[in-house]
């Protein structure tokens, strides 16, 4: 006991912030010396560089922002298949986010298949704004890029995919044909990041419900061949993100459409970043669910939270707005649609 009262108030601060997310280890840490507690030091502060701004929230020691950060072991070895596999394909189709076309398209996933032709879909379409999505469809196009907008779980447009396919293989499909061969099996692979809708794609397409498909990221695992149509295979992958955001806005944009696990982050500094965004928004849908007045949406993103909570009768012992519950309730209900058709991000002009 003595040792820990020669112990700087500081570093209790800090060894109190340590047992909170590192457990016993750093629990013990909090009954050694000072000069150990001074050699830790280093090590406490190695994780992440300091933020910018501080919230003024309940969480008055955490960033406005969070390093986001998601790269399991089995997505290297899903890379490193994808480029193995590639020379077995004719052709790749591409699922992105239609609310988040930039950010849901891995960039290294796209340099691994350049110069294959590529049908890209727009999933989730019914979910973002029209108008947005016709921007990304001109954007995106291209030669030997055909853009499709569809709804998986509807299975609205899917029905175009195979003839987009014939349509960029027409050529090979040909060359084939000349050569006597009537029937040749054009194959195709499907990749995406985790959650995007692939095996609930591939499902739809082959009528067949051998995909497993979750809205949890990171399901399917294993490289799968399905027939899609008489002369089509396709060959699914698992969802692979990349090793590191080097724009946190793409992760926050990842995170708030369920591409990465809730579990891994703080989901009330996410929701508060995605309030960010709604307010600037203010589409009618937001303001009518959460019965929201013009002085409420002036309200600093953290107050609004809480001001969510209460009208939703979100309450703790003591009346105190529930703001984790809260924060849950609007991360699902902007994934499910109900606080508008929203897109996050635009082509440029």
């Amino acid at each position: 006991m003595k040792k820990q009262r020669n112990i700087p108030k500081k570093n209790y601060k800090q060894s109190g912030r340590l047992a909170q997310k590192q457990g016993g280890r750093s629990g013990a840490r909090t009954k050694s010396s000072s000069a150990n507690a001074t050699a830790a030091k280093p090590l406490r502060q190695k994780p992440s560089p300091k933020p910018k701004k501080p919230m003024k929230a309940a969480h008055t020691d955490t960033p406005h922002t969070q390093n986001i950060q998601w790269f399991p072991g089995h997505m290297t070895k899903t890379k490193r298949q994808i480029e193995r596999d590639l020379h077995m394909v004719d052709a790749v189709a591409e699922i992105l986010d239609a609310r988040i076309p930039l950010s849901s398209r891995n960039p290294d996933i796209a340099a691994l298949t350049a110069g294959k032709p590529r049908v890209i879909l727009l999933n989730k379409s019914d979910m973002a704004d029209k108008q947005a999505t016709k921007k990304w469809i001109a954007a995106l196009s291209g030669e030997k890029a055909r853009v499709i907008p569809v709804d998986c779980k509807s299975g609205r447009g899917v029905e175009k995919f195979v003839p987009a396919l014939k349509e960029l293989l027409s050529e090979k499909i040909d060359a084939y044909h000349k050569k006597g061969m009537l029937n040749p099996t054009m194959r195709v692979m499907i990749v995406g990041i985790p959650n995007v809708g692939k095996s609930t794609f591939i499902n739809r397409i082959s009528k067949k419900n051998k995909a497993v498909a979750s809205d949890r990221p990171g399901v399917t695992r294993g490289n799968q061949w399905f027939t899609v149509a008489k002369g089509f295979e396709m060959l699914d992958t698992p969802g692979v993100l990349w090793p590191k955001f080097d724009d946190q806005t793409v992760g926050e944009r990842l995170a708030f459409t369920g591409a990465i696990k809730d579990n891994i982050m703080d989901i009330e500094l996410l929701a508060i970043r995605l309030l960010d965004l709604l307010k600037e928004l203010k589409t009618p849908a937001f303001i009518e669910r959460y019965s929201l007045t013009d002085d409420d949406l002036s309200q600093p993103s953290h107050e609004l939270l809480s001001i969510i909570a209460k009208h939703r009768g979100m309450l703790i012992s003591g009346g105190e707005a529930d703001t984790e519950r809260a924060a849950a309730a609007i991360l699902d209900e902007f994934r499910a649609a109900k606080l508008g058709y929203i897109t996050l991000e635009f082509p440029a002009d």
